[in-house]
């Protein structure tokens, strides 16, 4: 048994992602009338995120369950102890590599959200699991925020924030990934240039896509 399936961990993800299934975007006026193509745009977009992203501070923007099982599997398998997520939401992502550590023996993540409520949101969360004490949340933008006092090697890097910020976010953290470390890029495809560096072996990567949403990267110079 691990942490995260064991309570009170399991039962709140469990609720989490049941409450994030019935909380979609698609229901919001705002964005059930977006075109295919203005919704790419949006979610490409380097000017527009900030307002695009606030109007969804109420809703969890969750990673799937599969990939929340992976970046457990990943943590653990590769014994981090130190791991960076930009774009906290809700908190489920953190919960998965906070339980990671854990059952690591400890460590840390540094997560960044600009949106206040959800800092709250992701802090109660972090409590109700008992897990609050091995992370950091960094609240504003990850830019400032992921931009200095970061440990000197990062074992993991989670990008699950705005998409068009994805090689800017890489940029900052990866002199701190050691040969080793993975990189996890959820909905990549938004991220056109982050996925061109990533797969391109001159910038020292292997990378995959996997599941259909997610880039997996593996730092290897």
């Amino acid at each position: 048994m691990t942490t995260l399936t064991l309570d009170p961990l399991a039962s709140l993800l469990a609720r989490l992602f049941d409450e994030a299934d019935a909380s979609s975007p698609a229901t919001n006026p705002d964005f059930a009338d977006l075109s295919h193509d203005e919704h790419a745009r949006l979610m490409r977009s380097k000017t527009d995120y900030t307002d695009f992203y606030a109007r969804l501070k109420d809703y969890p923007l969750a990673v799937s369950r599969e990939t929340g099982t992976l970046l457990y599997m990943l943590a653990r398998s590769g014994g981090a102890r130190a791991i960076v997520e930009f774009g906290t939401s809700f908190g489920i992502s953190t919960l998965h590599l906070a339980a990671a550590l854990r059952d690591n023996g400890g460590g840390r993540v540094i997560t960044s959200e600009f949106e206040p409520s959800k800092v709250v949101r992701a802090q109660a969360n972090l409590a109700a699991a008992g897990l609050a004490d091995l992370v950091e949340i960094r609240e504003g933008d990850a830019l400032r925020t992921l931009a200095a006092d970061l440990p000197e090697t990062v074992d993991l890097l989670l990008l699950d924030g705005a998409k068009a910020l994805y090689p800017e976010i890489l940029a900052r953290v990866e002199p701190r990934l050691r040969p080793g470390a993975f990189v996890v890029a959820d909905n990549a495809e938004y991220s056109p240039d982050y996925l061109a560096y990533v797969r391109a072996p001159e910038n020292g990567y292997l990378s995959v896509p996997f599941g259909g949403d997610v880039e997996l990267s593996m730092r290897i110079g």
